[in-house]
């Protein structure tokens, strides 16, 4: 059976178009630039690869040369062979536990929660309607990011605001990367074969978060009402004083909208650096010895421990810390330091073993208080599963 995972924005849809026989990736591939000059894709399956400069007015043109495509290439001989779309979507506010067929209350739902996701939800649409005007008989499901988190407490969502806030605004907590997280729980459940894992969940890439998870479920996790909160990103600041922005907005003359652009925008790395946005870049400016990339390598590392420390306190222990996403996977130097800071903890790393990248294994030593493991994420095959499962009931 063949199921596309899509993740749409305003303008780009990328896909990935699986066999779930044995969950292999057929094809993949980004259409970027959509209603915009210059816009192109590129499309890859086995060992080939193509990409092409072309017009793309607006998301149902790109859906229909990506499905021309996979016929033209022979990767699939028709469109009938396609059983299921499942569409990643950052916010189902705090209606939607798991995912579910697309209908069109779901669609009104992801409007009405644009407020809660406004650069994702309106573009998840645009992506579900352009599916749904070219393959009208498809079976469809939404996957939602923060869906993995509704199993958090009232302590844990709600912020310490007047109760006014959430009764009449759903001001709280309702946290991304779910379906990461959710894929890491079940990926280490099944290697280690328990299902009664304390799991510290680090997904550090150019958006990060860490998640508590107890059991399979979601205790805790550091991103907020948005994306911006938690830890230090790429260019997102994480946890501020909330009164810098009135402070900002009167020394710079900015309204409270630009203050925010920049916080999301033009802080994290980059801000502090002032040098990149990319942790390759701040550790390599770090060995060559500029002080803003030490500083901001330092801060970031600072930022996950303080809430790897936190819930371990939460979860009163911890069996697994797991880090994933890029700079999970692949920094080398970045793991060593957050464990190296986390000692008293009992956490211990094997220096040898952490010489890996991007694939699944256990890097603590013997004498961990708790197993350290890499776990590569695969957000796509997650919604790929979950669209077979829905589809299939």
């Amino acid at each position: 059976m063949k199921i596309m995972s899509i993740n749409a924005g305003s303008s780009s849809l990328k896909f990935s178009l699986f066999n779930m026989d044995n969950e292999e990736v057929i094809a993949s591939g980004l259409f970027e630039r959509i209603g915009i000059d210059q816009s192109k894709y590129k499309i890859k399956y086995g060992d080939e690869q193509i990409s092409q400069e072309i017009d793309l007015p607006d998301h149902a043109v790109a859906v229909s040369i990506l499905l021309d495509k996979l016929i033209d290439l022979g990767i699939i001989k028709s469109l009938e062979e396609i059983e299921g779309i499942g569409h990643r979507v950052v916010s189902g506010a705090d209606v939607y536990g798991q995912s579910v067929p697309i209908t069109d209350k779901v669609i009104n739902d992801l409007i009405a929660f644009k407020d809660f996701a406004p650069l994702h939800n309106p573009a998840h649409v645009l992506g579900i309607e352009a599916f749904k005007k070219v393959l009208p008989k498809i079976p469809m499901v939404a996957v939602f990011d923060t869906a993995f988190h509704q199993t958090m407490d009232e302590i844990s969502y709600l912020y310490p605001v007047p109760y006014r806030w959430y009764k009449e605004y759903k001001v709280r907590k309702y946290g991304f990367h779910g379906t990461s997280h959710r894929y890491i729980a079940l990926t280490l459940a099944n290697e280690l074969n328990r299902q009664d894992l304390k799991i510290i969940s680090c997904h550090l890439g150019n958006g990060g978060s860490i998640t508590a998870i107890k059991d399979g479920k979601c205790i805790d996790t550091s991103m907020g009402f948005t994306p911006l909160s938690g830890i230090m990103m790429g260019t997102r600041s994480g946890d501020v004083d909330p009164s810098i922005i009135p402070f900002i907005m009167e020394k710079e003359g900015k309204n409270a909208s630009e203050v925010i652009d920049d916080l999301n925008k033009k802080s994290g790395f980059l801000g502090l650096s002032e040098y990149s946005s990319d942790s390759r870049d701040i550790e390599d400016g770090a060995l060559e010895g500029k002080a803003n990339c030490i500083l901001a390598e330092e801060k970031f590392v600072r930022t996950v421990v303080n809430y790897i420390a936190s819930y371990y306190v939460l979860l009163g222990g911890c069996d697994v810390l797991a880090f994933t996403a890029g700079i999970g996977e692949n920094s080398i130097n970045t793991r060593m330091k957050i464990v190296e800071k986390l000692a008293c903890l009992g956490f211990q790393l094997d220096v040898e073993a952490n010489n890996v990248r991007g694939q699944l294994q256990k890097i603590s030593s013997k004498d961990s208080s708790s197993m350290i493991y890499v776990v590569p994420t695969n957000e796509e095959l997650m919604i790929a599963r979950d669209t077979l499962e829905i589809i299939n009931r």
